[in-house]
């Protein structure tokens, strides 16, 4: 017979146990679980981040975004989709979970001699010399990322997301730590280099700590090629969705200086932090959470509506704020060294608007449609990227930026458009959901915008004041229109305290 426990890796949660109020509280439970650690980790990488740009210059951090634009897409190459699989499948058995442990080893081995003995050629190509001696020690992630993705696809399957949560927190701390006081200590870029490379390493071996699973049973080439037509179609799908979203690095550090390109990275990374740590805590748990309720329409439909409107009423708000606020937030926090980023911050972070709607309908896509349709919508959404990119590179960093808001638009209808089709979901009666949202959320921005320039003179004072004067407002004009957002919000925090 074939075992199914989580010590030899078969799966310990059969979708049977996951019927009516139970599934929804542990999709509750792991979204709180995930978003306070990512809020916790949130803070924290923005703590370090922002005393990092202190320490280091727009030159330093144009290098590291060469290099961890290139790991981004070697990540997604490591996985291939398989753990995806994993978490997607009925009852796996140990024979696919060793499989896929063993191919992720293989492949990240290959990819981290690959691109260490490329790297002489890539600093020549973007006159960054250093590029040749900071690669074969920060593409060492690669290979400490394979060994926990399994690990983690077993834990997610488990819905133990208050131990991903935990052991996520402590790597970031401890990094984080680390880096900084490698950046005190005059060490300059090698501190972000020793921080993503500590963070994967400690995460793995914290997940190798506390799993119970071992890559027990035997390796099946069989077991992989079952597994391919899903899985490959939906790494083909991420490997493109990644790159696409490297382009601006990639062309702008040949086009343009390292410290223009370090800026450009910056103003992306602080506008991804809280958006994108907010949607993958959420995507982690949706993803399997769906996956069981696919044959029920209806509970389907509901839950997809549910789930863009708590994305959208947290994170919209949240970026629209930063956009308000951002000359204030770089001039208080970062200094004069780091203002050539708040254009370009301002407006990428528009682009925060339609992402977490992009993603939680292209969640959908990946339960209900075929990896045929996936590959399909974005070659599409690649095509017009594609002319995004080219009208907009070589014209300036600022046509950009507006380019990146288009793109994130544009991705957000064409997943929406095709996810309706597989769901009984009309689009009218997303659009009502969202309405009463972005009506306060404009009312909020106007708030904190203009009637922040009331406040007396000062970064910080204005920063602070523009952040209450546009929590208030949106806390109460939530409560005076009785936003279901906010209604839903208050009923999951009942439930939880309540248990």
């Amino acid at each position: 017979m074939t075992d199914h426990n989580p010590i030899s890796g078969g799966d310990p949660t059969p979708r049977s146990a996951f019927r009516g109020g139970e599934l929804k509280q542990r999709v509750a439970r792991g979204v709180a679980w995930s978003m306070a650690e990512k809020i916790g980790s949130t803070l924290l990488q923005i703590g370090v981040s922002l005393t990092l740009l202190r320490l280091l210059t727009r030159e330093d951090l144009g290098i590291m975004a060469i290099l961890t634009a290139a790991s981004a897409i070697a990540l997604v190459i490591v996985d291939s989709g398989f753990s995806q699989m994993l978490i997607r499948q009925q009852t796996p058995r140990r024979e696919d979970f060793k499989s896929v442990f063993v191919f992720n080893i293989a492949v990240s081995v290959v990819l981290y001699l690959l691109l260490a003995g490329l790297s002489p050629l890539a600093a020549d190509y973007y006159a960054m010399p250093r590029l040749d001696e900071l690669a074969p020690v920060f593409f060492l992630l690669l290979p400490l990322n394979a060994l926990s993705t399994v690990q983690n696809a077993v834990l997610v399957r488990e819905f133990r997301f208050a131990l991903l949560s935990q052991v996520t927190f402590v790597a970031a701390l401890v990094s984080g730590g680390v880096a900084i006081g490698m950046a005190l200590g005059g060490c300059g870029v090698w501190s972000i280099v020793a921080q993503r490379v500590l963070q994967m390493g400690v995460r793995s071996a914290a997940l190798w700590g506390f799993s119970r699973w071992r890559p027990n049973g035997r390796f099946e080439a069989v077991a992989l090629r079952r597994m391919a037509p899903y899985s490959l179609s939906l790494m083909a799908t991420d490997l493109i969705s990644t790159f696409y979203n490297k382009i601006p690095q990639f062309f702008l550090g040949r086009l343009y200086t390292a410290e223009t390109l370090g800026a450009f990275d910056q103003a992306v990374k602080l506008k991804d932090q809280p958006v994108t740590s907010t949607m993958q805590a959420v995507q982690g748990v949706i993803f399997p959470a769906l996956s069981k309720i696919g044959d029920d329409a209806a509970r389907f439909a509901e839950s997809y509506r549910q789930l863009v409107m708590m994305v959208c009423y947290l994170l919209v708000p949240l970026m629209a704020g930063l956009s308000a606020v951002g000359h204030d937030l770089f001039a208080a926090l970062l200094g004069e060294e780091w203002m050539p980023t708040v254009p370009y911050f301002e407006v990428v972070c528009l682009a925060g608007f339609f992402y977490p709607v992009a993603q939680v309908a292209f969640n959908v896509l990946k339960v209900k449609s075929g990896g045929g349709v996936i590959i399909r919508i974005e070659v599409i959404k690649k095509v017009l990227m594609t002319l995004i990119f080219a009208l907009t590179i070589p014209r300036s960093v600022e046509a950009v930026v507006w380019g990146l808001v288009a793109i994130a638009f544009m991705e957000m209808a064409v997943n929406v458009g095709v996810s309706l089709r597989f769901t009984t979901l009309g689009v009218g009666r997303l659009v009502r959901t969202l309405l009463p949202i972005l009506a306060v959320t404009g009312a909020m921005y106007a708030a904190v915008r203009w009637g922040g320039e009331l406040l007396p003179e000062g970064a910080f004072v204005r920063l602070f004041g523009r952040i209450a004067i546009g929590m208030a407002t949106y806390l109460l004009l939530s409560l005076l229109f009785r936003l279901e957002a906010l209604g839903e919000i208050f009923a999951l925090v009942r439930r939880q305290m309540g248990r």
